[in-house]
């Protein structure tokens, strides 16, 4: 059986586009499907062998540390790391926390749905001998503008900002990567996530594992809805 790696999930962000509804609470507490957000997110990391999880924290993170505790009450095992005064962004989240993940982990966000199995994209990532393996949807600018440049299972480009004709996928959420590229930065700086991806994507070092299913998310309150209503579905 595949030795499934410790997870970080990333919720420090501010939740702009949900306000006023998260300014008083944190995104990833918002109810959805009649529980708090993460608690869906925690129960599927249970279901796909998902052992130890890292939630990286900023904005209001106090009280979903408060509801999770040491995680015990959804069958995993829940550590955390704080920004500080300061947010560090996706990636500079993830470089403060590397003392708390070891040398490989998969990363989610904290307001992704996404539901499918884990283990065939960490065989994947350990199969590819690349410094990280991202998932991707084929999207055609359907969901979001599509991102990424993928072929024969290799990311030949990722870039948020800059659209090429190739460019019919789009990141689905989840991604495993090895600790030493997010440590090659200092700890305390702010960087995002994607431009480590972005550059590992150059050097032909970012494998693609593709997801046949859409993504669901909570940071948009069409995406809340949208989700809102999955998971009634599924309770």
């Amino acid at each position: 059986m595949t030795e499934m790696p410790p997870l970080a999930i990333l919720a420090g962000g501010l939740a702009t586009r949900l306000k006023p509804l998260t300014e008083q609470i944190p995104k990833s507490l918002i109810e959805v499907g009649g529980q708090p957000f993460i608690a869906h997110q925690l129960h599927l990391l249970r279901r796909e062998r998902i052992s130890r999880v890292v939630l990286c924290l900023g904005h209001l993170g106090e009280q979903i540390e408060a509801f999770v505790g040491n995680g015990g009450q959804f069958g995993v095992s829940v550590a955390y790391c704080y920004d500080g005064s300061s947010l560090l962004g996706t990636g500079g989240a993830l470089r403060l926390a590397l003392g708390q993940l070891g040398p490989e982990f998969l990363v989610m966000y904290g307001d992704s749905w996404l539901d499918t199995e884990f283990t065939p994209i960490v065989e994947a990532f350990r199969a590819s001998k690349k410094s990280a393996v991202m998932t991707v949807y084929r999207n055609s600018d359907r969901w979001d503008r599509s991102n990424i440049w993928f072929e024969n299972g290799q990311i030949r480009v990722y870039d948020k900002k800059n659209q090429l004709p190739q460019m019919h996928y789009i990141d689905w959420g989840l991604s495993m990567t090895k600790a030493d590229v997010i440590a090659q930065r200092a700890v305390g700086t702010t960087f995002d996530l994607a431009e480590v991806y972005g550059k590992l994507a150059q050097n032909g070092d970012l494998g693609g594992y593709e997801i046949a299913t859409r993504f669901y998310e909570i940071g948009s309150p069409e995406g809340l809805r949208e989700t809102d209503l999955l998971l009634q579905n599924k309770t």
